[in-house]
């Protein structure tokens, strides 16, 4: 790491900011001097605002139906090889009922774009999930909805929303999804629900086809300038039954270094340590941890849809029962110095 690159650094440490050029920079001549620089100052920014506490989250994938077609899901639309699921209302309160049970304080509904799921069907269940656990914050991440379903659900008392944004260059979505689906569409949504008052997350593939370093670049800018109060970044793993099967995967080594740079662009950020991290490599999800992430987001659903909720291929946990999951993260955690945290865990700003 040269004096230059070090300047780089600590202009991005002490302000929070780079231009674009100095962001493709930081990335481009990055090398393990500095990764391992970066996942310092990362690891003790994050220890100065939430200690050692790594938050859970309860995940319930609750339908792997999609009107949509992105060309680098297992679910996609034209996916025909996919065993299709929807977890009944009953079953989606029922794994709401075990998170909590387990010590959860954080539920996230998450699924494809599914038409059952309308605003009825999913302020109902907002409601009850509310009414059976006062004390739970309810996160959804169900896709692109128009502002009056998000205003409604969150009238019904939803208090997050992830909504990864992939990519923040429009050329580069449109050679990620279908004609149909629009970039303006995607960034007005993650607009609308920040100013409805959700705490919004996005997010992006790292070593997605077609990638480059200026489009992290404006990913990098964008998670600047927008303050999401969480940030979902993971490697890009491709399916078999996607037309991206052939793409190279993802790396963690630069997924790492991306989320110690987040870390330090926005401290604040909640960061996980995604399932995407702990696929490619067995301690993915440790190696993210000790580059700045601060959240785990558990399995919750039931076991026997686990596999079928397939966005890349040899996804993990997909055997685990809830019980087991949650012992094994409170063990990995505390081998490298951190301790799960079962409170809500709310962005500290």
């Amino acid at each position: 790491m040269d004096n230059q690159y070090k300047e780089l650094c600590e202009k991005l440490i002490k302000t929070h900011s780079l231009s674009l050029g100095e962001y493709e920079t930081l990335i481009g001549q990055r090398d393990e001097e500095a990764a391992k620089f970066l996942a310092g100052e990362a690891s003790r920014v994050s220890r100065s605002i939430y200690g050692n506490q790594i938050f859970v989250r309860g995940l319930i994938e609750i339908s792997n139906i999609c009107k949509n077609d992105c060309l680098y899901c297992g679910i996609r639309r034209s996916n025909r090889n996919c065993e299709r699921y929807r977890l009944s209302p009953e079953e989606i309160l029922e794994c709401a009922d075990v998170g909590y049970q387990l010590g959860y304080r954080t539920i996230v509904m998450q699924g494809g774009e599914d038409g059952f799921f309308t605003d009825e069907v999913v302020c109902g269940l907002i409601k009850k999930i509310k009414e059976a656990h006062p004390d739970v914050a309810v996160t959804l991440s169900l896709g692109e909805r128009s502002r009056e379903s998000y205003q409604a659900m969150f009238d019904a008392g939803a208090d997050r929303y992830l909504l990864r944004h992939e990519t923040a260059d429009e050329e580069h979505y449109k050679k990620l999804h279908p004609d149909f689906m629009s970039f303006q569409n995607r960034m007005e949504c993650l607009k609308n629900l920040k100013e409805i008052g959700y705490q919004v997350g996005c997010g992006f593939m790292v070593g997605s086809p077609y990638q480059t370093n200026a489009h992290l670049a404006k990913d990098l800018k964008f998670i600047e300038e927008f303050k999401p109060d969480m940030c979902g970044i993971g490697p890009f793993i491709p399916h078999h039954d996607t037309p991206f099967k052939d793409e190279p995967q993802g790396t963690v080594e630069l997924t790492c270094f991306l989320l110690s740079v987040i870390r330090l662009i926005y401290p604040p950020v909640l960061l996980p340590a995604t399932t995407a991290l702990g696929t490619i490599d067995p301690m993915g999800r440790e190696k993210g941890v000790l580059s700045g992430a601060n959240v785990i987001m558990p399995n919750l659903s039931p076991v026997d849809v686990r596999k079928q909720y397939e966005l890349y291929d040899n996804k993990i946990c997909t055997g685990e029962e809830s019980a087991e999951c949650r012992g094994c993260l409170e063990n990995r955690m505390r081998s490298i110095g951190y301790e799960i945290s079962l409170t809500r865990g709310d962005i500290q700003k």
